[in-house]
């Protein structure tokens, strides 16, 4: 039952589930926006009946916990428990200990910290393999089987919640002060799923492909892989290199390859979550302090 479950990632999950439940208390709750997904429902029941939301956490999450157990297996199921039930657990401790953060009169301010909070933390819990329950589960789905980014998924989701939440409780600015939150924690989880150290993917073409794979190795110390193609408008063979740098490193390997050539064609790609040599490793393989 437990096996592959890491202490490393309860300890996360935890953390995420504190940073998410402090930001749900004290900015969406406290100030009256509303949240997608289940939690946005748990807030509908909340303004609507006064239920409590720590345990409608727990009830609305059974059949997801199924589902969880079925399609995810044992160790993500497990995360998943600890994740919803501390979720629960810390929404409970800060619905009895709040603090009054005084920032109703400035709800854009309230929008921009709900969204972090809520972002930081549920991007901390898919990171380390949880999910909070609820929607959670059928982002990572999503994620898993169809490509989306789990931001995406929950986006979709969370405005159909939005619009029951309107129809409840929500006047028209709460509704719109609510999207931005929705907004930014959506890219705030992309960004702490993906990785919050970056790199940038360069495939070059040029007739000076060895002079410029040279230079790369020796000046910039970073490895060029050689990739064959063809020019379909020029119907000849010619060689494509790739290399991945850091962002800090994309002004000194455009120089480098106007030196060489600088009519060669340069096409740069984001790249998330980089392991390897020279990034997470050293010469010997071993990991980097960052």
């Amino acid at each position: 039952m437990f096996v592959g479950i890491k202490f490393k990632n309860i300890f996360f999950i935890i953390l995420g589930a504190a940073i998410f439940s402090f930001g749900l208390v004290h900015f969406n709750i406290q100030n009256e926006l509303a949240e997608g997904g289940f939690t946005g429902i748990t807030l509908i029941l909340l303004f609507a009946f006064k239920w409590d939301p720590a345990i409608m956490n727990l009830i609305l999450n059974i059949p997801m916990f199924i589902i969880g157990w079925k399609l995810l297996g044992k160790k993500v199921f497990v995360y998943t428990v600890i994740g919803t039930v501390a979720v629960s657990v810390f929404l409970k401790v800060f619905m009895i200990y709040q603090i009054d953060i005084h920032l109703k009169d400035d709800m854009f301010l309230v929008a921009l910290f709900a969204g972090v909070f809520i972002g930081i933390g549920l991007g901390i819990i898919f990171r380390y393999g949880g999910t909070t329950g609820g929607v959670d589960i059928i982002a990572r789905l999503a994620h898993k089987y169809i490509g989306w980014s789990m931001g995406k998924t929950m986006f979709l989701f969370d405005a159909l919640v939005i619009l029951v939440s309107w129809a409840v409780y929500l006047d028209h600015r709460s509704m719109m002060y609510t999207l931005v939150a929705l907004f930014v924690g959506a890219r705030v989880i992309d960004f702490v799923q993906e990785g919050a150290y970056a790199a940038r993917g360069a495939f070059i073409i040029s007739e000076s492909q060895d002079e410029i794979a040279t230079k790369i190795t020796e000046e910039m110390e970073r490895g060029v892989t050689v990739f064959r193609g063809y020019g379909h408008f020029t119907k000849s063979d010619r060689e494509i290199l790739y290399c991945v740098v850091g962002r800090n490193e994309i002004v000194r390997l455009k120089n480098i390859i106007t030196s060489v050539d600088p009519h060669a064609f340069v096409s740069l790609t984001d790249v998330h979550d980089v392991m390897g040599e020279g990034f997470t490793l050293d010469e010997q393989k071993r990991p980097l302090e960052r």
